[in-house]
């Protein structure tokens, strides 16, 4: 990363602006998003009770008078069945090699599993980085069952090698310790002037970030008949020519893609009405997060089998 910085004689500054990275690392639906979105306080990373639903680094951008700390949200790390799915270990690897920080989500309502002890081995293999075990989702236990899983933890990182910097509790939904999370993170990353200008909370493109809220609408309804076989890409974002300039409209051409046809009728629903109601609940979305009336012009195409074939993979962004 290029950056540019003005020389400042230490005198100048009594505390040392830092800034860097950080990623938060976990099963799938440990509770990474929702910390991510506390943190930065508005909705970046996609939520969705359906694991694996973040599949592009979003980085979500926490800015302090002190420090910036850039949250680079990483698919969950999982054993391979596809190639999408090796793709996507490769992305999370190199992600965490080049972190200031490594936040490791384990949910307090779960015993550790073969799940966490496997991220936990790979997370072993990375020497340098910090790690921090953040145990989240304490509102939905009590203080013996939470005080159980912070021990489990200590023990696991004792057995693997692993020094945990610092092991915290928090609830992302109650606001419990989430800027805890932030205090104890700043001091770990390197000096450095901000590398973002205050007020981005993102820098993923904003066609990304529409296609992610478009994906997520459409999963909504269909949780198990199509757990990831959906992609969505934004062909082109334009605003409406001869509107006055106090009421823009931007005009948002999209596609769903499934794999197969079958899976179309799905989508669509009985006279379209499931995929109307995914362009008016995505619609919502978009309008918040670009401030502009939009209209949504969404059709479903199947692309068939895409996971699975590389040239339909880096068609489609992966």
């Amino acid at each position: 990363m290029g950056r540019m910085s003005s020389p400042t004689s230490s005198q100048d500054r009594p505390q040392a602006h830092r800034a860097g990275f950080a990623c938060f690392v976990g099963r799938p639906n440990a509770g990474k998003s929702t910390l991510t979105n506390a943190l930065v306080g508005t909705k970046v990373a996609i939520t969705s009770n359906r694991p694996q639903t973040t599949r592009h680094t979003v980085r979500g951008i926490v800015t302090r008078p002190d420090a910036q700390l850039i949250l680079v949200d990483t698919p969950g790390l999982h054993k391979p069945r596809t190639l999408l799915g090796e793709r996507l270990n490769d992305v999370v690897r190199t992600t965490w090699a080049e972190v200031d920080v490594i936040g490791f989500c384990l949910p307090a309502n779960e015993k550790l599993g073969p799940g966490d002890r496997f991220i936990a081995k790979e997370l072993a293999s990375i020497r340098r980085t910090p790690k921090i075990a953040i145990v989240t989702k304490t509102d939905l236990v009590d203080s013996k069952t939470l005080a159980e899983q912070l021990i489990a933890i200590d023990q696991l990182g004792k057995e693997l090698g692993i020094e945990w910097a610092e092991i915290v509790p928090v609830s992302a939904v109650g606001d419990k310790q989430v800027q805890l999370v932030a205090d104890l993170i700043a001091p770990m990353l390197p000096e450095s002037p901000p590398l973002y200008p205050e007020g981005d909370l993102t820098d993923e493109p904003e066609q990304v970030m529409v296609a992610e809220l478009i994906r997520e609408a459409a999963l909504e309804g269909v949780r198990d008949e199509l757990p990831h076989s959906i992609a969505v890409v934004v062909e082109e974002m334009l605003p409406r020519e001869d509107r006055p300039a106090d009421k823009p409209m931007l005009d948002i051409h999209a596609f769903v893609y499934i794999e197969r046809p079958s899976q179309k009728g799905i989508i669509i629903g009985p006279k379209g009405k499931r995929l109307k109601e995914v362009g008016i609940k995505s619609r919502k979305h978009i309008e918040a997060l670009l401030g502009t009336p939009v209209y949504l012009d969404l059709h479903v195409k199947v692309a068939k089998d895409w996971q699975r074939d590389p040239r339909q993979l880096r068609k489609l962004g992966f």
